[in-house]
């Protein structure tokens, strides 16, 4: 099924521009999460392995999950868990609806797989999403793994204002999904970034734990992370661990997209660098695993980090768990590769483990 997707069905897909390919992608996956038979014969051929992982207080069949973008309004939530994913991180969702920049805001970088994205948190607001969300949970067809939802910040919130909007969505959706990541780091809505700064994310986290300390009694508490960029120094990481720590954050998410144009030498790539916006994808993989082995040094087994940047291989995911990932992520590797890639990953995974076990693993190359 591999080779029939890399050579018949993505070079017809990469005949439609990349955001249109995108969308016409998720509406077949979100008929597909609608038919119980479909899902089950999608699970039955892809037939993914189970790798049983235990973070942040959760069980996971297996570390690989879908990365934060692909299924930004919870469209397709049945489906991921049939296509063998152990997670799915939903969003990023925002407070108020949002149609996003401009388009195009989506192109490939088809000779070093990668891709750029402007599309500025698109979607249709927390509302929606959660109401969505109880639909799927009606009609009993609410996944059996893990669900997370990325939560950003509305383009029309001035940043003084950001924690109230944060709060909003969280508050709302709470109920919904077993962890929260709060994007602070996406490069397509302005300033967002400067709500990495430690004050001003200090005060967010803390109102997000606050809330969640409420709707959480008893300890039900839902894990809340936090999502990096990997543009940041390391002095500038060290301070969100820092915060993270205080704020009794489950983990970390690293990273999202950078906005660095690596060197190259393939003119439709410089061509296509020259547009604004996240790049993400293999270009990616060597710097996100260096910010997670930077992470896991500084917070040793105290935070959960979540790699994700470049993933396209069992060899790109081991390297982000010996950097110290216990979990990983894919999204433009799912683009290049094709469905068959979670249960790939996993496999190599499980053959690379050879005896020992995950948390053994986990974190070896930044002790």
């Amino acid at each position: 099924m591999s080779w029939f997707y890399q050579h018949v069905f993505r070079p017809l897909l990469f005949l439609q521009d990349s955001e249109p390919a995108h969308d016409s992608t998720l509406k077949a996956l979100g008929f597909a999460g609608r038919c119980p038979p479909l899902l089950e014969l999608t699970r039955a051929i892809l037939d993914v392995a189970d790798l049983p992982v235990t973070a942040m207080g959760l069980t996971f069949p297996n570390p690989v999950g879908l990365g934060a973008g692909m299924d930004k309004q919870g469209v397709a939530v049945p489906t991921w868990q049939a296509l063998g994913f152990g997670f799915s991180e939903l969003g990023g969702v925002t407070w108020h609806a949002q149609p996003g920049n401009p388009q195009p805001r989506m192109f490939r970088v088809i000779a070093e797989h990668g891709l750029i994205n402007r599309m500025g948190f698109n979607n249709g607001g927390a509302p929606a999403l959660a109401a969505r969300l109880q639909e799927w949970r009606r009609r009993g067809l609410w996944p059996a793994h893990p669900v997370g939802i990325n939560l950003g910040k509305s383009k029309i919130t001035p940043l003084d204002e950001a924690v109230t909007d944060y709060a909003n969505s969280f508050r709302t959706l709470w109920p919904l999904a077993d962890f929260f990541v709060v994007n602070v780091s996406s490069p397509n809505t302005p300033n967002l970034r400067q709500l990495q700064d430690k004050s001003a994310l200090d005060e967010i986290l803390g109102a997000l734990q606050t809330i969640n300390a409420e709707l959480g009694r008893d300890g039900r508490s839902k894990p809340l992370l936090v999502k990096v960029a990997p543009d940041l120094s390391f002095e500038a990481l060290d301070e969100i661990v820092e915060v993270a720590l205080r704020r009794n954050l489950a983990g970390i998410v690293a990273t999202n997209t950078t906005i660095a144009r690596p060197a190259t030498s393939d003119p439709v790539a410089t061509l296509i660098y020259r547009e604004t916006g996240g790049l993400s994808g293999q270009p990616l993989r060597a710097r996100s695993t260096e910010v997670i082995r930077h992470l896991r040094r500084q917070a040793g087994n105290r935070l959960t980090l979540i790699g994700v940047g470049g993933i396209a291989s069992a060899d790109d995911a081991w390297e982000k768990v010996l950097a110290g990932a216990s979990l990983v992520q894919v999204y433009s590797g799912l683009v290049y590769q094709g469905p068959t890639l979670v249960g790939e990953i996993v496999e190599g995974l499980r053959e690379r483990l050879a005896g020992a076990t995950w948390d053994e693993v986990v974190g070896l190359a930044a002790r």
